[in-house]
């Protein structure tokens, strides 16, 4: 499943720093910048060994560094390229969460949008449950809306799901409708993480453009930003595939395999891929106003009082490295890993990918708190 928790990553991320100083991260170095991130790469893949393993650092809009190590295939000779593209899983969310943003901004929705009025203006049919009515799309985007994945997105689902022909929209508008129609299993506030939740965010979007969600996402954020490398899967073609390690031997699962990626219906929560370049173009756009506005952009990167997920972000608070508020995600469909970190008030992006569902996870945290450590060091 696509993973959004970055739990293992809060506490180093939260202790990476013990000053604020002014000076920007690529100053004041006796190494270069990039020699000293890419000795952090090789730490990090060193340590944990996963097949392989990619990080990038940019500022202002500016790629200061992108480094990789390792090998597209266990048991193969092709090392990891730069340009290599790689599953996000569900750092998409923070993409669905952006795109409904950007359809606000262009008046076909509207921030605090209640679930009611939304399924009504998505022309879904639906015989909408009274538990739900108190709901707003925003509450699902911030996982606080009562949907548990168990019910909907478990084992039977999935499978089912794969074999499951008709049009993406179709399937999305069905899944949605089985959400509310039934009553919420949590009460409203309380937060409970789900890929449901984006399904459904989604549908209502593929409703109310009258387009599927990944021709939203071409048209809204890919095409608008530059994303050329950007798709939907498993990449295709000469590219890394996904792997897992049953004991001590690891298993290559390329885009042609069944489990090569979750369902498609499951897109709006996890299911974008690109190569790390195009996706600097949209972590910038998040950082600077221009594609959003600055008003749209706080309220994506704002949670609610007393809780710690926005809308797509983990917003675990002020950290002295960031100089303000860090945002974070990690994203995972079990076979690829990726960790994604932002310091909005530093102009500031540091991602890590993997390729190794089951390393990757370690290698991705190790890669950024190295990153992390080193631009720290760099500045003082």
């Amino acid at each position: 499943m696509a993973s959004g928790l970055a739990v293992s990553l809060l506490p180093p991320v939260a202790m990476a720093a013990k000053t604020d100083p002014e000076q920007g991260p690529e100053s004041g170095s006796e190494q270069p910048l990039e020699q000293k991130l890419e000795t952090g790469l090789q730490s990090a893949f060193e340590k944990v060994a996963p097949i392989g393993l990619a990080g990038a650092v940019w500022r202002e809009g500016q790629m200061l560094w992108q480094g990789q190590t390792g090998k597209r295939i266990a048991g193969e000779e092709t090392p990891i390229g730069a340009s290599d593209l790689w599953h996000l899983g569900s750092n998409t969310k923070a993409m669905t969460a952006a795109l409904w943003a950007r359809l606000v901004e262009q008046g076909k929705l509207v921030w605090n949008m209640p679930v009611a009025e939304a399924v009504l203006s998505a022309g879904l049919d639906v015989q909408l449950h009274p538990g739900w009515q108190d709901r707003t799309v925003e509450d699902f985007m911030r996982h606080r809306a009562g949907l548990l994945d168990a019910r909907y997105v478990n084992g039977v689902w999935l499978m089912a799901a794969r074999i499951d022909r008709r049009p993406l929209p179709v399937q999305r508008a069905d899944f949605t409708r089985r959400i509310l129609e039934a009553a919420p299993e949590g009460p409203l506030g309380v937060y409970a993480y789900g890929n449901a939740n984006y399904v459904l965010v989604g549908s209502l979007i593929e409703g109310i453009t009258g387009l599927s969600w990944e021709e939203v996402m071409q048209q809204q954020m890919f095409g608008p930003l530059g994303m050329t490398s950007a798709g939907f899967g498993a990449p295709e073609g000469q590219q890394p595939y996904g792997h897992v390690w049953s004991g001590d031997k690891p298993q290559s699962i390329g885009p042609d395999a069944p489990v090569s990626d979750n369902p498609k219906a499951l897109g709006p929560a996890g299911t974008v891929h690109m190569g790390l370049s195009d996706y600097g173009l949209f972590l910038t756009a998040m950082m600077q106003a221009g594609w959003l506005t600055q008003d749209s952009l706080t309220r994506l990167q704002t949670p609610l009082e007393g809780e710690t997920y926005a809308l797509g972000w983990i917003a675990p608070g002020s950290r002295s490295w960031a100089a303000g508020p860090a945002l974070l995600h990690n994203g995972s469909n079990t076979i690829w890993f990726a960790t994604t970190v932002l310091a909005p008030a530093r102009q500031l992006a540091i991602v890590a990918v993997s390729n190794d569902g089951s390393r990757g996870g370690d290698a991705c945290s190790a890669l950024v708190n190295e990153m992390i450590g080193t631009l720290t060091e760099n500045a003082k």
